[in-house]
Parts: structure tokens; sequence; C-alpha cells
């Protein structure tokens, strides 16, 4: 059975909308979430990722980028209680099935999945819990945010707009 998709494209003039973008999304988040973030190197995945991680646990401080760790973890409080926040960044990988040595599994059992170049991780993610943000470069600072969810992020989708 097909499932239904749930698409919207959200502009960001500069920096502090794309920062707001994610602390919008990061009050949405569920525990067993995967956001996938799409884009080119330089497009904006790790600022919308700190913003996230700076709205779930304000008392963190620096949001390290996950470039040369591949993965960071984050205790977080979401809105049916805490959980923990995985950051992934998957840009060094040679194969999809490294993602169980950085502890894929547990992340997506019990946690919240932030994951940088998703792709690298292909048919390896659970497809109802994926939120797509596929992030353009417009123009200087601005970008595009292209969201892409199942049926499962159909309302939230609408409330981030």
């Amino acid at each position: 059975m097909p499932t239904s998709k749930s698409d919207s494209a959200i502009d960001l003039p500069d920096l502090a909308a794309t920062d707001a973008l994610g602390r919008r999304l990061a009050k949405a988040l569920r525990r067993g979430d995967v956001v996938a973030l799409k884009g080119g190197l330089g497009v904006g995945k790790t600022t919308l990722a700190r913003a996230i991680v700076a709205e779930l646990s304000p008392d963190l401080g620096d949001v390290p980028s996950p470039t040369f760790t591949l993965v960071q973890t984050y205790p977080v409080e979401l809105s049916d209680g805490p959980a923990e926040l995985w950051h992934f960044d998957l840009y060094r990988l040679d194969r999809p099935d490294q993602v169980y040595e950085l502890g894929i599994e547990d992340a997506l059992a019990e946690g919240v999945s932030l994951i940088e170049w998703p792709e690298l991780a292909a048919g390896l993610l659970p497809e109802e819990q994926i939120l797509t943000i596929e992030l353009q470069i417009m123009s200087g600072q601005a970008r595009r945010a292209q969201l892409s969810g199942g049926a499962a992020w159909r309302e939230r989708l609408a409330g981030l707009s």
C-alpha cells in the first residue's frame, strides 16, 4: 500500500531564518524520528542541526559538528520526556552498513536522529519516521528548505511554515 507524502517548501532569507526553522522543528520532534538533512557542502545542514540541538538542550553550550567523529549524542528534552539525540554526519562513510558501527540501531530505537548525508545509508532508515529536509542555496545566505515526510509528518509539517 503506498504511503502518502507531505511536502512543503520554506524560504530562508538568512542564517537567522535557518536557525528559527531548526528551533520550530525541534519542538515537533518525537522519539523515533529521523531528520535526513540533504544538500551540498556549505548549504546549512549543520547550522540547522545545531539549532535543533540548542532548542532541545539549551544548557549545552557549544554544539560541535560530527564531521570527524561521525556521530555526537546529546541529552534532550522532548515533549514526551527526556531522550537522546544522535547527530550523524555520514559524509566519510565508504559503505551504508558502516552506520551500524556508529550505533544507528540504538538511535533509531530510543532517540531522535539527525543525519547529514543520509543517502549514504540508503535503504537502512525507517521510511515512515523520516523527515527529509533538502537545503538549496538561493543567493548569499538565502536558502530554500524542501521538507518531505510520510503520513506521520503531515500535521507537524503544516505547523512549521
